[in-house]
């Protein structure tokens, strides 16, 4: 629903609201959050609310400080889990210097950015996730354990599946936020649930995804649970992925809808164009070195390459002539920041658009079972977290696309990441601590 700012002081109003919580993003994701009382609404809209930036090394260590955070009118949301009396609400918000220049770290503003360009050139990009994640138990001090919520597997149904209630939960939540998921299921680790969402245009998809993982941990914690979306939580055990759904409108018409049982001219050079750029990004899809752990394992993708039907590929463009039909990327996990990573793709596409970048033959054999031979014809997205920053830091695609510091930025705290990793004697140890807990 679309909001103006003075809707949204008379919802304020009307509803009891008593506290505003403004959200934003770090640059790699995280999410960040400062609370006002609603009688500030009005001066936050107006003048913008300052916080200083220095303190948060997801801010690019800006010199001047102070940034500012404008509210989004149109993702105005209450907070369902929250007290019905003195209500609270939440704003996305966009981050701005003092003097009201865009912040170059600001993944919304990239994201909008891309989509004003794709709409320059006559296209609309409308955006689907499949998002997946584990619940484990706590023990009795609140804290969580390394068991899983329960032994089930694909599909399996109640009691077998004890995530069933959890996820009604979580979609029952997510609707009151205006924000509807497609369908849900058990997935195939012990304890690992996947909830999948309809398309939307790139910003709200972007936010809404944002909203279900903050949703997740807060209905999971309320059920005495945790939530990680760590993408190898169990070396054992199949990784959480964060599949990418990308439907292209132009005019009225959807690229990707398939003509006489084929794709069209321009719906194979946007899928080139991913595939072209796919190893240059994956620094900003995939950015941890648990994320590392889950590519090429339990049928997540390892090679670049694209299949109308296997599902094993990095990519599958189905043949459906269905009016929503799309292309899949396999290969994000849900450490990624959604804002910079669909604002690649969009770029991606674009780039293969304007180049007329020619697609390949699909490859159309399980990568698990293929014979040497067949795979060695391929290319293999980056293997490490090493590899990803390399492939980064040799992208022309990403210096086009993103600022200098900001790219200069991500790329030297994934090194100090990287550094850090290396120095571990425990590796398992180290990501369990830096991220079984926290993403």
């Amino acid at each position: 629903m679309k909001y103006t700012e003075r809707e949204v002081l008379q919802f304020v109003e009307e509803n009891d609201v008593k506290f505003v919580k403004l959200m934003f993003c770090d640059i790699f994701g995280s999410l960040k959050t400062i609370s006002v009382i609603a009688g500030e609404l009005p001066k936050v809209f107006r003048e913008g609310l300052v916080f200083d930036a220095s303190k948060l090394g997801g801010f690019l260590n800006v010199t001047v400080s102070d940034l500012r955070l404008y509210p989004d009118p149109d993702t105005l949301a209450l907070l369902p889990w929250r007290p019905q009396h003195g209500r609270v609400v939440r704003f996305f918000c966009y981050l701005k210097y003092p003097d009201g220049t865009a912040f170059d770290g600001d993944g919304r503003f990239f994201l909008k950015s891309a989509i004003s360009y794709a709409r320059g050139k006559g296209y609309n990009f409308q955006i689907g996730t499949s998002c997946e994640f584990y619940c484990f138990e706590k023990n009795e001090h609140d804290l969580p354990t390394k068991q899983p919520h329960d032994y089930a597997g694909y599909c399996d149904a109640a009691p077998v599946d004890r995530g069933e209630n959890l996820r009604r939960d979580i979609c029952l939540t997510l609707e009151q936020m205006e924000i509807y998921p497609e369908s849900s299921r058990h997935e195939n680790g012990p304890g690992q649930n996947e909830i999948d969402f309809q398309y939307a245009n790139a910003l709200k998809a972007a936010d809404n995804l944002v909203t279900f993982k903050n949703v997740v941990k807060s209905v999971a914690d309320r059920n005495g649970l945790h939530a990680t979306f760590m993408p190898k939580p169990m070396n054992d055990q199949c990784g959480s992925g964060l599949h990418i759904m990308l439907m292209c409108m132009k005019g009225t018409e959807n690229v990707f809808e398939p003509r006489l049982d084929a794709l069209s001219q321009e719906a194979r050079s946007m899928t080139a164009g991913i595939l072209k750029n796919v190893g240059d990004m994956t620094l900003f899809l995939n950015t941890t070195t648990n994320s590392y752990r889950r590519l090429g394992n339990l049928l997540a993708p390892k090679y670049i390459s694209w299949s109308h039907e296997n599902y094993a590929q990095l990519l599958r463009a189905p043949l459906t002539n269905k009016e929503e039909n799309g292309i899949i990327l396999r290969s994000p996990d849900n450490t990624c920041n959604p804002y910079f990573a669909m604002g690649l793709l969009i770029y991606a596409c674009l780039d293969g658009v304007i180049n007329k970048e020619q697609l390949c033959d699909p490859f159309n054999i399980n990568t698990n079972t293929a014979p040497a031979s067949e795979l060695e014809k391929l290319k293999t997205l980056p293997q490490s977290l090493e590899e990803a920053v390399e492939a980064a830091e040799n992208s022309e695609f990403l210096k086009e696309h993103l600022s200098e510091r900001l790219l200069e930025h991500y790329i030297r705290q994934k090194k100090e990441l990287i550094s850090e990793y290396n120095r571990a004697p425990d590796k398992e140890q180290f990501e369990t601590v830096k991220y079984f807990y926290h993403l």
